[in-house]
């Protein structure tokens, strides 16, 4: 058996902030105790703060008004479609919401949207999706390929339109390809500049009107990513120079927050004196669709420890859910931080390096592979951070062990 290292406590976590932090040893979030309200739901458990929700938005709101242009907000409905998060973004006035599908939309109303709050932009957009779309008119919907600019002239002529562009440069959370939309690898998104001209005339063969551009060139970027960034933002708005009509551009989403030690936040100062420098002057309005930012630290996922178990040099902990409730760390490598529930002081100040398995019979299913965590035993709760984006969302029933519940405090 492996000895265990011992380690001074930390003053202060990577990720502890007001209204995450341990208080006598027991994880508090929002003002709640995690591990009693973990208690009271014998399934996974999401938990998701309201109030972090609102001053992540306002902080986006805010660095907006220092780009000292126009702007407004859409809340990317894909990285959490809880009903009661969408009411009370409804209810808060602040933003509208961006879709990728007509039962986004249908949700987005139901919550309290209505139509010309809502921003469209998807692809593979079949002609049954755009029957349902085009019956908004107050609906922005911006085109991915020519072929949907010419169905939607084809059904609502002289209709206002959104173009989605590849200005061919991207950046993603560190720099990872699979966060990365446009870049040296042809993706799917977006028309790229030697279409450019046939998409314009195209829209001009059905009268309708390209008040809008769309870019949105990739996932999860921070401070570091932010040159790349930039040369993106100017790379798309060369496209404007043939479209004298558009008056919004929208910027897509793709900010991000820390999932590791290292990673630094992203200074949203330095990201709006980037738009500040690019659109000053223009007359437009600046149109983003931030989604991770919003919700992703606002929320945690909640799993039981099933085992505890030496494997030749690794020591596994097992807990009750698997990359099905929560694919990004297996499929994209952005982390969910573990964190105990409660530190218990009978058991000192030890750490070990552990690896934590879910409870789906696939080898990716790995949440954290050897890091370094208080020791936990059997019926202990972990609390796994940044899990308020694309957890949820992207979850299935593989195995038949999609079932958690979600709750907002």
């Amino acid at each position: 058996m492996k000895a265990e290292r011992k380690t001074e406590p930390t003053a202060c976590r990577w990720w502890e902030r007001e209204d995450l932090r341990y208080r006598d040893r027991r994880l508090i979030f929002a003002g709640h105790d995690v591990a009693t309200l973990a208690g009271k739901v014998q399934a996974p458990l999401y938990l998701y703060s309201m109030a972090r929700i609102a001053a992540n938005l306002g902080r986006v709101c805010a660095a907006l008004r220092d780009t000292e242009c126009e702007a407004s907000v859409y809340y990317a409905m894909k990285a959490n479609r809880f009903e009661p998060l969408l009411e009370g973004l409804a209810s808060m006035g602040g933003c509208g919401v961006d879709i990728c599908s007509p039962g986004e939309l249908d949700r987005a109303i139901a919550c309290g949207f209505s139509a010309e709050r809502v921003s469209f932009t998807g692809t593979g957009v079949s002609n049954g999706d755009l029957e349902r779309l085009l019956c908004h008119d107050g609906l922005v919907i911006n085109c991915d390929t020519i072929g949907m600019i010419r169905r939607i002239g084809e059904r609502c002529p002289g209709r206002s339109i959104g173009i989605r562009v590849n200005p061919g440069l991207g950046t993603g959370y560190a720099d990872a390809e699979k966060l990365t939309y446009a870049g040296t690898r042809t993706t799917k998104f977006g028309i790229y500049r030697e279409q450019w001209q046939d998409a314009l005339d195209m829209a001009r063969r059905f009268d309708l009107q390209v008040t809008g551009l769309h870019f949105h060139v990739g996932c999860g970027y921070l401070t570091e990513q932010l040159d790349d960034w930039d040369a993106a933002v100017g790379a798309a708005l060369s496209f404007l120079d043939a479209a004298p009509a558009v008056r919004v551009v929208n910027i897509g989403g793709g900010l991000g927050l820390p999932h590791r030690p290292t990673d630094r936040a992203l200074d949203l100062k330095r990201w709006a004196a980037i738009l500040r420098r690019h659109f000053a002057g223009r007359g437009i309005v600046i149109a983003v669709e931030p989604g991770d930012y919003i919700v992703k630290d606002a929320g945690l996922l909640l799993l039981t420890v099933t085992d505890v178990e030496w494997k030749r040099d690794t020591r596994f902990v097992y807990v009750d859910g698997g990359f099905n409730l929560h694919p990004e760390p297996a499929f994209y490598d952005l982390p969910c931080e573990p964190v105990p529930c409660i530190e218990e002081a009978d058991r000192g100040i030890g750490t070990a390096r552990v690896t934590i398995a879910g409870n789906i019979n696939e080898a990716l299913d790995i949440w954290a592979t050897d890091v370094a965590m208080p020791l936990v035993r059997e019926g202990d709760r972990i609390a796994f951070l940044n899990a308020g984006g694309y957890g949820s969302a992207m979850s299935s029933n593989h195995c038949l062990r999609g079932d958690f519940a979600e709750r907002m405090v």
